[in-house]
């Protein structure tokens, strides 16, 4: 054993075949995943169990996979399936999951399962960019390859990997938390990305609403650009009696010299349409100071403006929708000499190890890196000091004034003050702003202490209130979204999702026609095309994930039909993440997709009721209770269930009925409509174009389905008469 052990551990044995792509749920979980084909060869044969020291050596290298719980449910659950022996495709999984929750995407879906092929695997990962999780998958393979083998794998850089491609491609913290307040159990508003940035759609078609991190489809771009110029915000605010501070526009520094001296001693030298505190020197009083200062701000700005110094702490306030919504404080960074050490090593010391402190968007503070701070700078050169400077010992030098505004103090604000920065916010014409002040103390009125708004800014930064450096994170993303969905609004239409072995497409037409027919103006993709209510854009096969989401992102469209074929459903996923109305037809034990490993009824099974586990707590699930595997479906479905039947007698059709449910069935020739025992006929056969006096099975399994469809959407049984009356077989050509 061990010969031969040694012999298939001498190569690399684990190989991908395929990665497919699951955009939107799918027969495994609601989210995206990978799904990775592997091929594990000979290493079928070798379980951990049988590999010297392999459960020691993973445990070395990812020490944090004692947290997976897998099968057993319990702390170290994983590892001890390890112990006892699992394959190469289970441990690949977890070990894909590690890596990318040890790269900042904590948690996430997995699971891995035999094929029919001996030794190949579907490794199901979730995939928080594709990019990302297909990177994880090969770095996963080979530390799992570097285990048996016993070789070295560097964990630590294939994070960083991991990592940077995840500050490139993923979602910045700020737009993540407000789509996640949005995606959240208790709101369920579905979410689209709209580019590689942070442009992101909530909601479907004509209930949807765009955020740009934190600026809305609502930002106007004159208010966006009257906050962007300073001087211009400060007149509006002024004529509306909103403390600010004087101040001028100036040219050169010997104008802002001038301006300095107009003003009155200390003051302010800052771009006239700066952000983030860059380009600002703060409490100046001598010529050579201002002089040095106009050119660092107009370095960052396209103007510079020199305006009075308000004594004080700088305060940032976050205003959503006319409210108050979170605040933060502003400290100032000191260091204290050694009388050994530079400024610049100091700062390395003493402020620049706080691992609150970090390059990327989810740190609250920001290193200080001397080179590229010039106001940080000129702030030393104040002193007498540069970065080579070495202070004496106990010397306290200030580094950064009120740079940091990190640091909550959303229940201290006093209520003049906020509703002060609402009012500034109102004025300048932002409905979400961060509004800047500054005043000695944040809990008393501004007037009674000089305190000013010095700024009001468009698209403001979220991370100091959702991950401040001291105090309470603040519910920024919630409020954003109960800005934009007042009402406890989820920006939903309805979605119907049609899937099934036989009959989508006719039943995707006619449901369309329906619901146009019922005043919504309806996007259909389907086998037939891509349609918008009876205009075809495209022709060809449109039953794919792509045509379905351009109708979802269509702000012009009322609700939206969608035919989901098998195939469709395990190469790409769904393209909606929940559906009004949920639609299966039959399912065929003859129609496997054994290229996708769909090779027997219960694989098909799994991926069908995928359409029925979508159906939102308010929906209805429509299942044909002629085809006993489809109506056993009716258990999965978190809202109403709809049966049709060709007869009466189905027996879950029979069952349903009598517990008061409702069901579409035809008898003595009409096409029925019923409730427990209530009987309503809809209309004639014969009056039926697409079905006629002697119709096929198919065609009236169709027919019953969209029926059902549409009552399930609420339509009156008087417009759905006026739907299958006028729906002609022509029109599924």
């Amino acid at each position: 054993m061990r010969l031969a052990l040694k012999q298939y551990m001498s190569k690399k044995s684990i190989e991908f075949l395929n990665f497919v792509s699951l955009r939107g749920p799918n027969m495994w979980t609601y989210r995206p995943v990978i799904e990775a084909w592997v091929d594990i060869g000979e290493l079928e044969d070798f379980p951990s169990n049988l590999i010297p020291g392999f459960h020691g050596r993973l445990s070395a290298l990812l020490p944090s996979l004692v947290e997976h719980r897998c099968s057993y449910g319990e702390r170290g659950g994983f590892l001890r399936r390890v112990e006892e022996g699992t394959w190469p495709g289970h441990i690949l999984e977890h070990v894909t999951l590690e890596l990318q929750n040890l790269a900042g995407m904590a948690g996430g879906f997995g699971k891995a399962r035999s094929t029919s092929t001996r030794g190949v695997y579907k490794v199901v990962v979730r995939a928080w960019h594709e990019d990302i999780t297909k990177k994880a998958l090969h770095f996963g393979r080979d530390l799992v390859m570097a285990v048996i083998e016993d070789k070295p794998f560097d964990v630590a850089a294939a994070v960083e990997v991991l990592r940077d491609m995840a500050d490139d491609l993923l979602l910045g913290p700020s737009t993540q938390n407000i789509v996640d307040a949005a995606t959240a159990k208790d709101r369920r508003i579905p979410a689209i990305r709209l580019n590689e940035g942070n442009l992101v759609q909530l909601g479907y078609g004509r209930k949807s609403r765009r955020i740009w991190t934190a600026e809305t489809d609502a930002t106007s771009a004159i208010a966006e650009g009257i906050a962007g110029d300073k001087d211009l915000t400060k007149t509006l605010l002024s004529s509306c009696g909103v403390a600010v501070p004087e101040g001028s526009i100036v040219k050169n520094p010997e104008e802002a010299w001038e301006a300095a001296e107009d003003i009155g001693l200390p003051v302010v030298v800052k771009p006239v349409d700066g952000n983030h505190a860059r380009g600002v020197s703060m409490n100046l009083t001598a010529k050579a100071e201002i002089e040095a200062a106009w050119h660092v701000a107009d370095a960052e700005g396209s103007g510079v403006i020199v305006e009075r110094f308000i004594p004080g702490i700088e305060h940032r306030l976050l205003v959503v929708g006319g409210k108050l919504v979170a605040a933060t404080r502003g400290e100032e960074a000191w260091i204290v000499g050694d009388g050994r050490s530079s400024v610049v090593e100091l700062i390395d010391s003493q402020l620049n190890t706080d691992p609150r402190r970090g390059e990327e968007e989810e740190y609250p503070l920001t290193p200080i890196i001397l080179e590229r701070e010039p106001v940080v700078r000129l702030e030393l050169e104040r002193q007498g000091l540069d970065g080579i400077s070495v202070p004496a010992q106990g010397l306290r030098v200030l580094v950064q004034r009120n740079a940091n505004l990190a640091f909550d103090c959303t229940d201290e604000v006093h209520p003049e003050t906020a509703c002060t920065v609402a009012l500034a916010a109102r004025i300048i014409g932002l409905d979400i702003a961060g509004v800047d002040l500054v005043t000695q103390d944040i809990s008393k009125p501004l007037a009674g202490q000089g305190g000013a708004i010095v700024e009001v800014n468009a698209g403001p930064g979220l991370l100091m209130h959702i991950k401040p450096a001291v105090g309470t994170p603040r519910p920024v993303g919630q409020a954003i979204v109960d800005h934009l969905f007042p009402n406890n609004g989820n920006g939903r239409i309805p979605v119907v999702g049609i899937s099934g072995s036989a009959n989508t497409t006719v039943v995707a037409r006619l449901t369309a026609h329906l619901t146009s027919l019922a005043g919504n103006y309806t996007g259909l993709a389907c086998a037939d095309g891509l349609f918008l209510n009876s205009r075809r854009l495209e022709n060809g096969d449109c039953a794919h994930w792509e045509p379905a989401q351009r109708l979802l992102m269509n702000r012009n469209v009322q609700a939206v039909v969608v035919e989901n074929g098998p195939r469709t459903q395990v190469a790409e996923g769904m393209a909606y993440d929940r559906c009004q109305v949920g639609v299966v037809t039959r399912l065929d034990p003859q129609a496997l997709l054994p290229d996708h490993y769909i090779d027997d009824p219960d694989h098909l099974y799994n991926v069908l009721r995928t359409q029925i586990d979508l159906v939102l707590p308010t929906g209805v699930g429509v299942l044909n209770a002629d085809d006993e595997r489809v109506a056993e479906m009716a258990e999965l479905c978190d809202g109403e269930v709809i049966f049709f039947a060709r007869a009466s007698d189905a027996p879950p059709l029979v069952s349903h009925l009598g517990s008061g449910a409702r069901a579409v069935f035809v008898s003595a020739g009409q096409l029925v409509l019923a409730q427990g025992a209530n009987r309503t006929g809809l209309a004639a056969l014969a009056a039926i174009p697409m079905a006629g006096a002697n119709p096929s099975a198919a065609a009236l399994t169709a027919l019953l389905a969209a029926v059902a469809a549409a009552w399930g959407l609420g339509i009156a049984p008087e417009l759905i008469r006026a739907g299958i009356e006028t729906f002609t077989p022509e029109q599924t050509n």
